[in-house]
């Protein structure tokens, strides 16, 4: 498959990237920044040079031309305002969707967050409330697509530790860790794996084996 990744510089985007290359897939990441570029080809993935907050729906689709899935797994980060929840973790996503009915390309995966619903509250902290939000709303608009096969990952709080290989997957886990490369490696399963289309899943660290797991839900 060749898969094209939004975000391609990201935490989960690299890990991912690692993977489709390792087995034999062509990745391909979109990133803003082309001195990023070489972290890329390190990876094996092909780098896309492509700002999102700025990009027209042609320039994209012009990048997904050929592409059988698109990963959304950009973020504006921790050190960003709300105002860039809003241009990245939800225009840009729902750019990407955009772009991938332009080219053709049904199969959409997004990388969204535990709690995102586009009338959450801001809570303690009003910048995560713009960030849920944000995804919130990117989801709704994602879902509501009938030209896409799309599945949405609600993963839990992020770690930077070894993954194990091992997670809880369905469509409500309650709170939890999740490693980072136990996300990549449940994304590269659910590419493999059509049955996902159409659920907006939970995940965070569990005892199933990931090709277990995402088996599980796709039988449903």
């Amino acid at each position: 498959m060749r898969i094209v990744i939004a975000g391609g510089h990201g935490k989960i985007a690299l890990r991912l990237e690692r993977l489709l290359s390792a087995r034999g897939d062509s990745a391909a990441g979109i990133i803003r920044n082309p001195a990023q570029a070489d972290d890329l080809r390190a990876v094996g993935a092909d780098p896309l040079v492509l700002d999102l907050e700025k990009a027209s729906v042609e320039e994209v689709a012009a990048l997904l031309g050929g592409a059988d899935a698109v990963v959304f797994a950009a973020g504006a980060g921790p050190g960003s305002g709300a105002a860039r929840k809003e241009t990245v973790d939800r225009d840009a996503a729902v750019l990407l969707a955009d772009g991938a009915e332009r080219a053709g390309v049904r199969r959409y995966l997004t990388v969204s967050s535990m709690g995102a619903d586009a009338a959450a509250a801001d809570g303690a902290d009003p910048v995560f409330g713009a960030y849920l939000r944000a995804k919130g709303a990117a989801d709704d608009v994602v879902r509501s697509r009938a030209a896409l096969d799309w599945t949405v990952l609600r993963p839990g709080r992020l770690t930077d530790g070894p993954g194990t290989g091992r997670v809880r997957l369905a469509g409500s886990t309650g709170r939890g860790e999740v490693p980072r490369d136990d996300v990549a490696a449940v994304l590269a399963a659910l590419l493999d794996t059509p049955g996902t289309a159409g659920l907006t899943l939970e995940l965070v660290g569990g005892a199933t084996p990931v090709a277990e797991a995402v088996a599980s839900v796709a039988g449903r």
